[in-house]
């Protein structure tokens, strides 16, 4: 009886074990596992659909400013998989607009509104410069546009290159000055001068700055104060608002020009003019024709303008400390 007992307990275990092993054949078994796909299958082939038909993919362009969506592009629908040049021109024409705007719209590219010391040493803030780069925003999308995905607006802010320990010592020394004369006597024209003169005032051009004619004095209009004057307009003097602003500009010009900075933009007028020597004049119209220059001296600037009698003079100075660093870099 013991050795029966003993091949009992032994053909039982046996048992147990071929009965475990059917379960795990169960369990691998295919026929098993047609309840349905995981959820990492589902994830899988959602991908791969999206992959394979262009018209799931979509790109969302933000603006990092606001975390806005600025535009909802679909590739497949403006022609990225059967013409991508033709694509990448509507996406140049798109980027342009957006940072340089349209008649209708203001584009996001903004000029730098220099600072300036008001008449109590204080700093009066202007506005930093904001370039959205055009090039850089069509190749994201370019780059996006194969999966799709999110693209944010490549939008660069630049502020004024000087420090604030800077201002008490600005009008130090004068590093360069240029006067130009004027009749006086013929009011509105002095006038204008007067104006244009004042909103240059003071501002501080630091070091790389964009000084902007046109941003600084703004329209010169008659709800801006200017009056009517002598002024020319293709080849010919004609009365106009604001006739004698170009004075301040060319006069501004001959004083900055002494300096060896760089000029963005710069034109002369179409007749010679009696206040400055021939070609040494940079005229202005709002709007149309700005004199722009880049502070490429290495120190940071301010512009003085001292209007007299019958007598303009632009100043460009800077701290005693920036006079010898100047001097060592010229």
């Amino acid at each position: 009886m013991g050795k029966r007992k003993c091949v009992f307990a032994i053909l039982l275990m046996a048992s147990l074990v071929v009965m475990a092993g059917c379960t795990e054949i169960t369990a691998n078994d295919p026929i098993a596992n047609k309840t349905g796909p995981t959820h990492h299958q589902e994830q899988t082939t959602e991908k791969s659909l999206k992959k394979e038909d262009p018209k799931q993919i979509v790109v969302k362009v933000i603006d990092p400013r606001t975390k806005s969506i600025v535009r909802t592009i679909q590739p497949s629908e403006m022609g990225f998989h059967t013409d991508k040049e033709k694509y990448r021109k509507e996406l140049e024409r798109w980027a342009k607009e957006l940072a340089r705007g349209t008649e209708t719209t203001p584009g996001i590219d903004q000029r730098m509104v220099l600072d300036r010391i008001d008449e109590n040493g204080q700093i009066m803030k202007g506005k930093p410069q904001v370039i959205l780069k055009e090039s850089e925003l069509v190749e994201k999308v370019m780059e996006a546009s194969v999966n799709g995905g999110e693209v944010e607006l490549p939008i660069y802010v630049t502020e004024s290159g000087y420090k604030p320990e800077d201002i008490p010592n600005l009008d130090d020394v004068v590093l360069s000055s240029f006067s130009t004369y004027f009749n006086s006597g013929v009011v509105g024209r002095s006038k204008n001068i007067e104006l244009s003169a004042q909103a240059i005032n003071n501002v501080i051009v630091g070091v790389n700055d964009i000084f902007s004619f046109n941003t600084m004095v703004g329209p010169g209009t008659a709800e801006n104060g200017y009056q009517p004057a002598k002024e020319i307009i293709n080849k010919k003097l004609v009365d106009g608002i604001g006739g004698g602003i170009c004075q301040t500009s060319s006069t501004l010009f001959n004083s900055i020009d002494q300096l060896g900075v760089k000029y963005i933009e710069w034109h002369n007028h179409s007749l010679s003019i009696g206040y400055v020597p021939a070609g040494r004049d940079a005229t202005v119209a709002y709007g149309v024709k700005d004199f722009r220059f880049q502070n490429t001296t290495g120190v940071p600037l301010l512009i003085k303008t001292i209007y007299g009698k019958g007598k303009l003079t632009v100043e460009i100075r800077t701290s005693a400390e920036y006079q010898a660093l100047y001097a060592q870099g010229h």
